[in-house]
């Protein structure tokens, strides 16, 4: 067996000659190589998603504001469709208990993420204070649950004409906190924005005194709540999964003590049957992605810019309503939504050259500058190249 296998070799060798030995050591290398580099690049991933500042730059690199606006608004128009469903159809009319489940399934997937090591490693505690992390989890909580409480007992056309009272919210409570200022063109375009939105809704605008108290006091928690998750991811190196891990066991305690103030009594007596349950879990589902989808944005963009996504949802559903669906909302909602939807472009227009003048001050410019080089054989002309930073 010994010999056969020497002239087995000695056969393989004679037949592939110097050269085919050298070609499969040579593959052999370059698939080694090949192995190695993909490792470490494995590894160097990895070693990116364990930092907070890794996983930070991977959400800005994968989901810029493009990808996040478009990701909520295709997910709010979604839950809107289902929640509709959910309150009407399968008439589930406990608001605060229907925003609970959406948090507890939200915590629920959360958890197997950080069981997967798929969730995002935290800053370290010393660079947010707890008390961050806990004041946004109950504002989230409050906004949450009286949006959706608000919704009930008012129609669709008061709660946007609610709305609207965010933006200039916002803008108030950046300036006292932050001392945030804006430019006088986005004044006028989100003043457009606000006009045309209460235009384009001021035939709805059915409501009760209880209905009305309780949009009033989901204004400040909505733009307090937006502000914060917005500051977090942008100044703290948050991500969204990461922040929504921490804050949400705390939004879950605050939503379960709302529940008995807000919530009619005979949530055990609903029908739990199997269409029912999907219906809600299905809600509860996409609560989690617009929750997601939501932090993404605000952590692109700003909050006010995600305010103003909200209102251009309303205009396209009514615009694309009457196009699509040959509803009639009337020439004047029409002409309010045509009104709002040019001042979010103006707004979005002028959002965009501000970050592109931002960017270009971030790059160094190089400027040629001539400069004279004497040697010893003589004198000769030279380029040196000067970096500027622009300020």
């Amino acid at each position: 067996m010994q010999i056969s296998s020497v002239g087995g070799m000695g056969l393989l060798d004679s037949l592939l000659g110097a050269d085919g030995r050298k070609s499969f050591k040579r593959k052999d290398s370059d698939a080694g190589e090949a192995g190695k580099a993909l490792e470490e690049l494995r590894g160097s991933l990895y070693n990116e998603l364990r930092t907070s500042e890794g996983a930070k730059r991977q959400q800005q690199r994968f989901c810029g504001p493009v990808v996040a606006m478009t990701f909520n608004f295709f997910v709010a128009v979604g839950i809107i469709l289902t929640n509709k469903l959910v309150m009407g159809r399968v008439g589930f009319n406990f608001p605060i208990f229907l925003t609970l489940l959406h948090y507890a399934v939200s915590w629920l997937l959360l958890a197997i993420f950080k069981t997967l090591s798929w969730l995002p490693v935290s800053p370290p505690a010393k660079t947010t204070p707890s008390s961050s992390i806990f004041l946004l989890g109950a504002i989230m909580a409050f906004a949450s649950g009286l949006a959706n409480t608000s919704l009930k007992y008012n129609s669709v056309g008061f709660y946007q004409m609610a709305k609207i009272a965010v933006t200039p919210t916002i803008v108030l409570a950046e300036f006292v906190l932050f001392r945030k200022t804006i430019s006088f063109k986005k004044v006028l375009a989100l003043g457009a924005v606000s006009a045309g939105v209460a235009v384009a809704t001021v035939t709805d605008l059915q409501f009760n005194a209880f209905g009305a108290c309780i949009a009033l006091a989901w204004i400040v928690p909505s733009a307090i709540n937006k502000i914060l998750w917005s500051s977090l991811q942008q100044q703290a190196n948050w991500t969204a999964l990461a922040l929504m891990w921490k804050t949400t066991p705390i939004t879950i305690f605050f939503l379960l003590a709302l529940m008995p103030w807000l919530d009619p009594p005979g949530v055990l007596l609903f029908k739990w049957d199997i269409s029912n349950s999907c219906a809600i879990l299905s809600s509860a589902l996409l609560g989690f992605l617009l929750q997601w989808s939501g932090a993404l944005a605000l952590g692109a963009t700003s909050a006010t810019s995600h305010v103003v996504l909200g209102q251009f949802k309303t205009c396209v559903i009514l615009v694309g309503g009457y196009i699509l669906l040959d509803s009639d909302p009337g020439l004047v909602s029409l002409s309010g939504a045509v009104f709002a939807l040019a001042g979010m472009s103006v707004y979005t227009s002028l959002n965009l050259k501000e970050s592109k003048d931002g960017s270009n001050k971030q790059i160094p410019v190089q400027t040629p500058v001539s400069k004279t080089k004497t040697s010893e054989n003589g004198s000769e002309d030279s380029t040196v190249i000067k970096t500027t930073n622009d300020v």
